[in-house]
């Protein structure tokens, strides 16, 4: 799995990693959050000079992991040891926007964005304001 990788993670790949990790929690990956992935990586500055193609890489080796027992787990592991402490609430506010992208939070979706908070030792207060953002960002109405 991960030794498929031609080199370590980026911290864009640990970004995208959590982003498909979010859609995939649910094993219902929706149009409307691929498109948010996809709009992410496309217009946000940390993300400028990423190789596009990786992401595909990014997406089976978090597919792989799933299928593995402890695969969650390996999954944060490597995004911690990858991604620098000062984007650990970039990856939380990325993985709200894309929870939120399709009108609804789901229980498999709540539970990782909870183990995200867990994992990344996001500030309770932190993470509140982040996921108003997320919720007044995708609200239809």
């Amino acid at each position: 799995m991960t030794d498929a990788l031609p080199h370590p993670l980026s911290p864009q790949d640990c970004l995208v990693a959590v982003m498909i990790a979010v859609s995939a929690s649910d094993e219902d990956i929706r149009t409307s959050e691929l498109v948010k992935i996809q709009a992410t990586v496309n217009h946000l500055p940390i993300f400028a000079a990423y190789d596009i193609d990786r992401m595909n890489l990014i997406a089976q080796t978090v597919f792989d992991l799933f299928a593995e027992e402890d695969g969650l787990d390996a999954l944060f592991g490597l995004v911690r040891e990858n991604l620098p402490a000062h984007l650990f609430e970039t990856a939380y506010a990325m993985a709200c926007d894309v929870a939120a992208a399709d009108g609804t939070l789901n229980d498999s979706e709540l539970r990782i964005l909870e183990e995200i908070r867990y994992e990344l030792e996001i500030d309770r207060l932190h993470a509140a304001a982040i996921e108003r953002g997320a919720r007044a960002r995708h609200l239809s109405e």
